[in-house]
């Protein structure tokens, strides 16, 4: 069986023999670490008198890859997205006035054509590819299809955009005395490895899936060459890492259906095509826990708290997320709806601070989204509000601060997703709460592998379970409350950000001896 149990008894051990850093070292051998991102770990923006300056780059794959580059030197090579970027890439030694870089980290941008970027972006990775893999396609129905379009998207954006990262491998690659390790992370790059083999490139290849993978028969909504590509891709690599064992699983039925050459194993969780021989494991992402402890008693959170607590009521029910159609923003607001009315004592007492981040604006269906999302909290408001009472406040920025801060001060943190590769506020919402808030999460969110027990379980589409849910948590005996948050607490330290990438490089450390080859050249080095 796939799971993160086999992982934590692994972790144990190594915690007691070396410290992160070293495993990361043994792991590498002396091998130069290279990751690969669409997204950098700096942006460049251009100021009006014409400067550049940087500043760190934002998203979640770029915070936890952040952590690892604390530990030990490496490459990292991504996609130029901004104007700045592109002139940085054009020009690796421009003036910048600040540089976000952490140390160690030698940064490489790949200035792609913008119609080959805006392709493999904004028309393939993101409205089919993101949509497809969130479960969020209406076979039936969708606005998202495979028409001429997106054929061009595929063969004239995600193709030729994939291939450009796997030329720079090799152009960063070329002439080491090791055979590198390469890093390549999330759903924009699945074919990477294998156009960097088919190059000559020789490494070491791990991918890692931050978004869900979903069940094979959902993935025939793509035509036959390009799920076959996708698979075959990522198969190329020698590890796979997903959130969860059922995407872990997900994958290798995948690979079964769309790959006739592989050979899956199920028991051994591998896929061998030829002589080629993929690994593929389960990583949960984390949180770096002292770090966000040090966010929450800083001085910004610390304001924020004192301000957000002249709006909570007697109970307060909070939610973080990006306003995009898969965390399932309206069906939450329903659910509270839904609660007022069938328990009316609970009118004037208890209210909802959202705190919703803007998300890929320029989407017709995020736009769409946020309207439903608007037109629900205004029929909340309208049919409940009392002359010094609101049911529903929302904060509509990126303000990680104030997000904190609400999070802090929630009886109830409801994260209900439809379908999430983890969702990491449902493990920063139980470090940093104050008043022994109840966790309600959907079986939809990836971390429910991990926290579900301790949670108050949903089913995503359950509108009235939902409710019930939040009300059993209102009402819930201070104990219990405090026993649950306890047990949240202890899941999420005992598995942070330095066990997941503890993780995945003691795998790493694990195949020099199925590659006698790169075992001679590192001898030699």
């Amino acid at each position: 069986m796939i799971g993160h149990q086999a992982l934590l008894s692994t972790d144990v051990k190594i915690a007691e023999q070396r410290p992160l850093e070293g495993t990361c070292r043994a792991a590498l051998r002396g091998r130069r670490l290279f990751l690969v991102s669409n997204r950098g770990p700096v942006e460049h923006v251009v100021t009006r008198d014409g400067r550049i300056k940087a500043h760190r780059g934002s998203g979640g794959v770029v915070t936890a890859l952040a952590a690892l580059a604390q530990q030990v030197d490496l490459t990292w090579i991504a996609a130029a997205m901004t104007e700045g970027d592109r002139r940085v890439a054009a020009d690796p030694s421009p003036r910048v006035e600040f540089s976000a870089l952490p140390s160690g980290v030698t940064f490489r941008l790949l200035a792609l054509p913008e119609t080959v970027y805006q392709r493999y972006y904004n028309v393939f990775s993101n409205p089919l590819l993101w949509f497809l893999q969130h479960y969020l396609l209406d076979p039936a129905f969708s606005t998202f299809t495979v028409d001429r379009t997106a054929r061009r998207a595929w063969e004239r954006g995600y193709i030729p955009a994939n291939r450009a990262f796997a030329e720079g491998l090799k152009a960063e690659t070329e002439g080491l005395a090791a055979p590198p390790v390469v890093m390549v992370q999330d759903y924009q790059l699945y074919l990477v490895a294998s156009l960097a083999r088919e190059l000559g490139v020789r490494a070491t290849f791990q991918h890692f899936v931050h978004i869900p993978w979903p069940a094979p028969d959902y993935w025939k909504f793509l035509p036959h060459d390009m799920r076959e590509a996708i698979c075959a891709g990522l198969a190329a690599n020698d590890v796979v890492g997903f959130q969860t064992p059922d995407y872990a699983r997900s994958f290798l039925g995948s690979c079964e259906e769309f790959l006739p050459a592989a050979t899956v194993s199920y028991d051994d969780q591998t896929v061998r095509v030829g002589d080629h021989l993929c690994r593929v494991r389960v990583y949960p992402i984390s949180i770096d826990v002292a770090g966000l402890r040090r966010t929450a008693d800083s001085r910004a959170v610390r304001r924020y708290r004192h301000e957000l607590k002249r709006r909570c009521a007697e109970k307060t029910i909070v939610r973080v997320d990006r306003l995009e159609p898969s965390k399932n923003v309206v069906r939450g607001f329903e659910a509270y709806g839904n609660l007022l009315e069938r328990w009316p004592e609970l009118i004037g007492q208890v209210k909802f601070l959202a705190f919703l981040v803007p998300s890929r604006t320029r989407l017709a269906e995020y736009q769409r989204y946020r309207k439903a999302v608007v037109e629900v909290i205004e029929r909340i408001n309208g049919r409940f509000a009392q002359p010094d009472w609101h049911p529903v406040e929302v904060f509509y920025e990126n303000n990680y601060a104030q997000a904190i801060a609400g999070m802090s001060l929630a009886d109830v943190l409801l994260v209900n997703p439809i379908m999430d590769g983890m969702n990491l506020v449902a493990k920063e919402g139980p470090i940093v709460n104050e008043r022994n808030g109840v966790l309600v999460l959907s079986d939809g969110a990836g971390v429910h592998h991990q926290l579900g027990e301790a949670a108050l379980s949903v089913a995503s589409g359950d509108v009235e379970g939902t409710a019930e849910a939040i009300h059993a948590a209102l009402v819930m005996p201070e104990e219990e409350r405090i026993l649950r948050l306890r047990r949240l607490r202890q899941a999420i330290e005992m598995e942070d950000l330095d066990w997941w990438i503890r993780c995945q490089f003691e795998d790493l450390a694990d195949l020099g001896s199925d590659d006698p080859d790169t075992d001679r050249l590192l001898a030699v080095s």
